[in-house]
């Protein structure tokens, strides 16, 4: 199994906006795609100085199911341009882990 780690940054007067877009939309939209190999994704979120950072971690079968998400080139962010209107930053690479245990 694969997870995919992503990080985005945001101003705090857009952290909550940014989280429901994420969870109406963005998230449904993923699980709308059926793709096979897709098995689930958490949001994490945390203020950090002056901004709040959010942390996305994907999980799949396999590398091939990500780049049905991703693309060919499956590093790359995957980050919607209603997303990216406020977003302050984000990663534009994502990092791509196997997971060796889980309980």
């Amino acid at each position: 199994m694969i997870s995919r780690i992503w990080h985005g940054w945001t101003i705090p007067g857009n952290a909550d906006t940014y989280e429901l877009l994420l969870k109406e939309e963005i998230f449904v939209g993923i699980q709308n795609r059926h793709i096979r190999g897709f098995r689930s994704i958490q949001l994490l979120r945390r203020i950090v100085g002056n901004e709040v950072e959010f942390v996305t971690i994907m999980v799949f079968d396999s590398l091939a199911a990500v780049r049905e998400f991703a693309g060919e080139d499956y590093e790359a962010a995957v980050v919607p341009e209603r997303a990216r209107a406020v977003l302050s930053r984000f990663d534009d690479r994502s990092q791509h882990y196997e997971i060796r245990s889980m309980s």
